[in-house]
């Protein structure tokens, strides 16, 4: 099958968040079944250019239709660790993708409009027919729109749409602009409430609503997340459009590459071990304590690696802090705020924290100290208010970390917890689930992770294994895709 992923992210290469990393996983898991798969992105002047071999001119004189014009466009062509990746990059004054970030800016609509059709008008021009085009997230929820509005007719009548949502709070609205600069010209029949107008702002268009209206199939990255979204809150304002398209809709839970996080073979920790070699990732523990200068005492490493934002709960991920250090554990914290607010009261932290023997907070991101962070920690806290899916856990397991979460979204289908779950039997429980948003629902699960640490050390090391005998690879959510496929190609 010959399939192509549209989207504004992939791993290493360009990530922000979780959704590039699922990029890359879930072409690389499609290829090793036997597909064709390419993926399309914005060319950013701010991306890993050090992560793509071969960069090369594929088209260049891509000329996208936009208002009464037309801007022309070069496209690049290079592999991203065996992945064939093709760049747009836009050559106007509006420099739509040399901003210095890929997200941000105040025309992020219409950067993302532009780049939907430029995607679409180089399938078309290349005579590329993929039998799916895979989109993800908002940015590219206007692709199946203008495939079955206007590029059908233009002789891609064939191609199906799979359309990802890895997180409904992030939706895309415009106004008439984006119809106008796009070709979809028809106001009054877009803004009908059964094709693109924003269910509660009857003067928006909704990018991510047009995406679900549109597309073959839809789903998002768990299943419990998508039963969150159709019928709770975390839709937010898309429940009904999802019941209304719930034949075509369904969660199916992200993989991990574990060829990229592997304890076994992690080329960023200077220990290897797996589930019979635990007193390898003891030797990394005291590797992370000399690197980031903790005390070598013994007690528990607690971690925290994510965004500190608010959807990440940040108010108990600051609250574990000091739990930890007051009740016999080290705290390490790896994270970047995305309001200035947060990273003010993180940097004050910092600061105040910076000569405490058993704290270490490293605001930013670093992709080689996570993997230290994940093989050195004994548990790691994902507190989060909403989590469509999570990585932070499954990684966690993988390293033999702990996992300490809230009952949420993604973390409810892969965390089940040691003492309490019904629905697992013991050996199968894997760590620590809590439900409410309060600062004591946060500190039973850390108390007793902590204490069962400390007064049952064996207990705590077959937990640890229970962890790791997931098998949260690529594996399986690949052969749930490629069922997809099939059902929207038949």
């Amino acid at each position: 099958m010959y399939i192509v992923q549209i989207a504004s992210e992939c791993a290493p290469v360009i990530k922000a968040g979780g959704l590039g990393d699922v990029v890359y996983g879930l072409s690389r898991e499609l290829e090793v079944r036997g597909n064709c798969v390419e993926i399309i992105l914005p060319m950013y002047d701010c991306m890993r250019y050090d992560h793509i071999w071969g960069l090369h001119e594929a088209y260049l004189d891509l000329w996208v239709p936009w208002y009464d014009g037309a801007i022309n466009c070069s496209v690049y062509c290079g592999w991203v660790h065996g992945r064939l990746c093709f760049f747009i990059q836009p050559n106007s004054q509006d420099n739509f993708f040399n901003r210095g970030n890929y997200y941000g800016s105040s025309d992020d609509n219409l950067r993302f409009a532009f780049f939907s059709k430029a995607a679409l008008e180089f399938l078309l021009v290349s005579n590329k027919r993929p039998d799916i085009i895979h989109c993800h997230d908002w940015q590219t929820g206007l692709v199946p729109v203008m495939l079955y509005e206007i590029y059908q007719y233009h002789g891609m009548s064939n191609q199906r749409v799979c359309y990802t949502i890895h997180n409904f709070k992030h939706q895309g609205f415009a106004g008439n602009e984006v119809l106008r600069a796009t070709g979809l010209n028809q106001e009054s029949y877009y803004y009908d409430y059964d094709r693109l107008r924003d269910n509660f702002n009857p003067f928006a268009i909704n990018f991510m609503k047009g995406g679900i209206v549109y597309s073959n199939y839809v789903n998002t990255v768990s299943p419990h997340h998508a039963w969150e979204a159709h019928y709770g809150e975390e839709g937010y304002g898309l429940g009904h459009t999802l019941e209304l398209h719930q034949s075509k809709f369904s969660g199916i839970l992200n993989g991990v590459d574990y060829d990229v996080w592997n304890p076994e073979i992690d080329k960023y920790i200077p220990h290897h071990y797996n589930i019979d070699q635990l007193e390898n990732k003891a030797k990394n523990k005291k590797a992370l304590r000399e690197k980031l200068l903790l005390q070598d005492v013994d007690k528990p490493i607690i971690a925290y690696i994510g965004r500190l934002d608010q959807q990440k709960g940040v108010h108990l991920v600051h609250h574990a802090i000091y739990y930890a250090i007051h009740h016999g554990a080290q705290f390490v914290l790896l994270g970047s705020a995305t309001e200035k607010a947060i990273n003010d009261w993180f940097c004050h932290e910092k600061a105040f924290l910076n000569d405490h023997p058993d704290v270490h907070l490293e605001l930013g991101f670093n992709e080689e100290l996570a993997h230290l962070i994940y093989a050195g920690s004994d548990m790691i806290i994902v507190p989060s208010n909403y989590e469509p899916c999570g990585l932070t856990q499954i990684i966690g397991m993988k390293y033999g970390t702990v996992p300490i979460v809230r009952g949420v979204g993604g973390l409810v289908s892969t965390v089940f917890d040691r003492d309490y779950d019904q629905n697992h039997a013991p050996e199968k429980r894997n760590g620590y689930v809590f439900y409410q948003t309060d600062t004591p629902a946060l500190e039973s699960a850390m108390e007793r992770a902590i204490s069962l640490w400390y007064q049952y050390p064996k207990e705590f090391e077959q937990l640890i294994q229970q962890g790791m005998e997931y098998d949260f690879s690529w594996n399986n959510p690949g052969a749930q895709y490629m069922n997809v496929y099939e059902f929207i190609k038949a």
